[in-house]
């Protein structure tokens, strides 16, 4: 049966190591005037003015990532009222007042990302699993649905290596009911994020340092 989960962005799952995993997240801000959607699962990085972004913000989106987006409260410039929502939409916000992210940014955080192709010897599950531990670039980063507030960013498997500046590493397989034909788009990896902000070899867009956390 094909994989019913095809494309969700980052989303969390557990922590590596023995600590307890509390996938908990730590606000940082938007620029009221950013008019880039950011998604739900959407990787996001840190700029120098002290706010973060959508990872593709970056030319060649070739930086360190903060983590991944989990949502966002602003205050609405039609109703003056406070707005919770699962995705930044890139407008509608007051600008009196700021616009808070919050962002899954610990360093050592697992998430699951579906594969968006199949590619030619990785048609089986031990097959993929000798891509485990190498590295691995999106697909797709910077794109999402407005109805549902996911990001739509998808693991290219045509892209496995190990070359360290590919913005994933391979950790594993989920064991998912629902998601496990080998031969489709939407085999669940468990990933990390390379070259992680918080990581002690992190660097800012810009090459500026800032402290992004409020």
């Amino acid at each position: 049966m094909a994989n019913t989960e095809l494309s969700y962005g980052l989303r969390p799952i557990s922590r590596q190591g023995s600590q307890v995993s509390s996938t908990g997240m730590t606000e940082y801000r938007i620029a009221v005037g950013n008019t880039n959607p950011i998604f739900h699962g959407m990787a996001v990085i840190p700029l120098a003015a002290g706010v973060i972004d959508d990872l593709q913000a970056a030319a060649g989106g070739n930086v360190s990532i903060v983590g991944v987006f989990g949502g966002c409260e602003y205050v609405s410039s039609t109703t003056g009222k406070p707005v919770w929502s699962n995705y930044w939409p890139g407008s509608g916000a007051d600008t009196d007042h700021p616009v808070k992210a919050f962002v899954y940014d610990d360093p050592n955080q697992l998430f699951r990302i579906a594969t968006s192709n199949v590619v030619g010897g990785q048609n089986t599950e031990a097959e993929v699993r000798t891509s485990v531990f190498a590295n691995i670039a999106f697909a797709t980063g910077n794109s999402g649905s407005t109805s549902t507030g996911l990001s739509s960013a998808t693991a290219d498997l045509n892209t496995v290596a190990a070359t360290n500046t590919l913005a994933l590493r391979i950790m594993g397989i989920l064991d998912d009911a629902g998601n496990k034909d080998f031969t489709t788009a939407g085999i669940p990896l468990i990933v990390r994020i390379n070259n992680h902000f918080n990581a002690p070899t992190g660097s800012i867009a810009a090459a500026t340092v800032s402290t992004t956390g409020v």
